[in-house]
């Protein structure tokens, strides 16, 4: 049976100067036909149409129709396009009039990113990088994600798989053919194969979740005792009233969050409850939930009020390469010397080399143009499942080629979901349904 035809708003929806319409399927070229009562235009060449309600011939725009016969689109389908005008009622009437035809629905979330993905336009790997090219909002996560849709990851993976198969069939020569006259041991011969791949994979895994900060976010946390200025300098770095100020001890009682860009990259800057020895329950919740959030960061900024002294709790809780600043400066005439920046959320000062510090940071952690990174969690999942395989069929190469090669089959399996290579269908669904309806 042939696929339905579907159709659905592609460009954002809401007001603007143009909007997209995209049809899909076999009928894309009769509804374009019916709506424009004229010939398909020339295949890939933008035509001015004035399209009309097939059902009351009645005009419903000016505007411009591309045609894209498949197999040569984006899902492998004939496609039309309609450009229009972005208002709410233009787009509702043709929609309407689109659907009116025999055969057209409406597209579901991630419909046409999913026939591509079965028609052999783009992998699993692929589609999640143009998933995250539409919702890529920072320089950053552009780029990542550009590089994943056009296949930098899926090339890393699709490596890997035909060294798979390479060992595999070593391995599986000498267990299927015993009594042919082939080279003696060659399941041995796959183990340095397999040693080889193994030591690629750990590197990849062992990124520091790169990938999934630059999409996710890079998280920073302040912390420091009561009253050291802390929700004054997350409000000064948001350049907003983001949390609470107060001169009482304690009134930070939960984590307060803001998300910035620093250096073309998503940040999380976190306000956390002050370190001390907890008055009630409900503040005790909250330095637990500090010292936890702390924990979890990527960078902790500790903050210590001019003059005083760094307590235990907040020393106990920065790492080595963590920044410590001294807040409330504008207080001193003098300022202290040495290296810890002192801050004002007053007047400003070193709060710009605060930011300077924070951008440098943020760029050496997310930064580096290397190797494609993993970017989810899924992708993660896998590879380290198919690490773990390629350890065991090592370990099984020393008793027997049987054991081996299943372990191979297994990690050969895993890499190819991360591509699609082999039968995804119970992952298909919850890949494609984070998409919008028109991609």
């Amino acid at each position: 049976m042939k696929p339905d035809t579907i159709v659905a708003l592609a460009s954002g929806a809401g007001r603007a100067g143009v909007a997209v319409i995209r049809l899909s399927g076999p009928r894309a070229g009769d509804v374009l036909k019916a709506l424009t009562e004229r010939d398909l235009p020339k295949p890939r060449v933008a035509t001015r149409e004035a399209f009309c309600d097939p059902r009351t011939e009645l005009s419903l725009d000016d505007g411009l129709a591309l045609w894209f016969p498949g197999p040569h689109s984006f899902t492998g389908e004939d496609v039309a396009e309609l450009h229009i005008h972005g208002g709410p009622a233009v787009i509702a009437a043709v929609l309407d009039a689109c659907l009116s035809q025999p055969n057209v629905r409406l597209a579901e979330p991630g419909e046409y990113s999913r026939r591509a993905f079965e028609n052999g336009k783009l992998d699993l790997a692929e589609a999640e990088g143009l998933a995250d090219l539409v919702d890529a909002e920072t320089e950053g996560q552009r780029r990542q994600a550009l590089r994943q849709r056009r296949g930098a990851l899926s090339a890393v993976y699709e490596g890997w798989r035909s060294r798979l198969i390479e060992a595999a069939a070593l391995i599986e020569a000498e267990i299927d053919f015993p009594d042919e006259d082939l080279p003696g041991e060659l399941a041995r011969r796959a183990g340095p194969l397999l040693k080889a791949l193994a030591v690629d994979l750990a590197g990849h895994l062992a990124d520091g979740h790169r990938g999934e900060r630059i999409r996710d976010g890079f998280r920073i946390a302040i912390i420091g005792p009561p009253n050291a200025g802390k929700s004054s300098l997350l409000n000064a770095l948001a350049q907003r009233e983001a949390a609470i100020v107060s001169d009482i001890p304690g009134t930070t009682r939960d984590v307060v969050e803001v998300r910035l860009v620093l250096g073309g990259y998503p940040v999380w800057i976190a306000d956390t409850a002050g370190l001390r020895e907890a008055a009630d329950a409900i503040e005790a919740e909250g330095v637990r939930r500090a010292l936890e959030r702390a924990e979890e960061a990527d960078l902790r900024i500790g903050v210590v009020e001019v003059g005083a002294d760094v307590p235990p709790a907040l020393a106990a809780a920065l790492r080595g390469d963590d920044l410590l600043v001294r807040s409330k400066a504008d207080k001193l005439e003098a300022h202290q010397s040495g290296d810890i920046l002192e801050v004002s959320a007053v007047t400003g000062l070193g709060l710009a080399m605060l930011h300077t510090q924070l951008e440098a940071r943020v760029a050496e952690a997310l930064g580096r143009e290397e190797a494609p990174v993993l970017t989810r969690a899924r992708h993660r999942g896998l590879v380290q499942e198919a690490h773990a395989a390629l350890l065991r069929a090592i370990a099984a190469l020393e008793s027997g080629a049987e054991l081996a090669a299943e372990d191979v089959r297994v990690a050969s399996d895993q890499i190819g979901r991360l591509t699609g290579r082999i039968d995804v269908e119970d992952l298909l669904g919850e890949i494609f349904s984070s998409f919008c309806i028109g991609k």
